[in-house]
């Protein structure tokens, strides 16, 4: 069967992807060389060059030098890149767009509580313990905890079924955790309480008390709530629609 022509890169992008799906390739699996993709796909080198170097910005494949070009993790990182400049591109919106990470952060969390309460166990809540302990040291020093507090909902979503779900809940962090230093928002006054909420939510999970969790969620989300409120007022930024 003769390959149908492709005379473009998105062309070039689409025929990759079936072919992955064709094949059954994983993460780690080694495509063809670039000549036998082309004669694969009929398309020229050049667009071939320019389709891998999308696929490289999506995740979809890596090119080791000298060793070929293998699939990727396809990981949330071209969303995290895509929605930080989202959330930051317009000035006036970008309050607004960061509640909206916020919420659906939350939301996510709220919804499992009963899966959690359930799933969690005295080792795995001993190790959200330890974390907290870990978030205070940082902050009896004066440092920040950004990567503790993402260790913390990584562990926390550790064992829920959904891969999609952890994987998006880590991604939304990244997009929360990028964009406040480039809004500019200091959140440092509400600290003991943030580390409060974190407390609280482990001690739900310890005794098996879904309400209470999702009432430790809320507060948790409470103290960005207040800052975003705080720095609109400071600099007379009022709501969109």
């Amino acid at each position: 069967m003769v390959p149908r022509a492709r005379n473009t890169a998105q062309s070039a992008v689409e025929g990759i992807e079936d072919y992955i799906r064709r094949h059954n390739l994983h993460v780690g699996d080694l495509l063809p060389s670039e000549k036998e993709l082309c004669e694969e796909l009929g398309c020229s080198r050049s667009s071939l060059r320019e389709a891998m170097r999308t696929l490289v910005s999506l995740d979809i494949v890596q090119v080791c030098q000298g060793q070929g070009t293998y699939i990727s993790k396809m990981s949330l990182a071209p969303l995290v890149r895509g929605m930080v400049l989202r959330v930051t591109l317009d000035v006036d919106q970008s309050f607004d767009h960061l509640l909206q990470v916020i919420d659906t952060r939350e939301a996510l969390e709220q919804s499992l509580a009963d899966e959690l309460v359930a799933v969690h166990d005295e080792d795995s809540v001993g190790s959200l313990d330890s974390i907290v302990e870990e978030m205070r040291a940082h902050v009896r020093k004066g440092e920040s905890f950004g990567k503790v507090d993402q260790q913390f909902h990584v562990v926390l979503l550790a064992r829920t079924k959904n891969k999609l779900i952890r994987e998006l809940s880590d991604a939304l962090w990244q997009i929360h955790a990028e964009v406040i230093p480039l809004l500019d928002l200091p959140i440092t006054e509400d600290v003991q309480r943030t580390i409060e909420s974190h407390e609280e939510m482990v001690e739900a999970l310890r005794t098996k008390d879904a309400a209470a969790f999702r009432t430790a969620v809320q507060a948790h989300y409470g103290p960005v709530r207040h800052a975003i409120s705080l720095h609109r007022q400071h600099r007379n930024i009022e709501p969109v629609g």
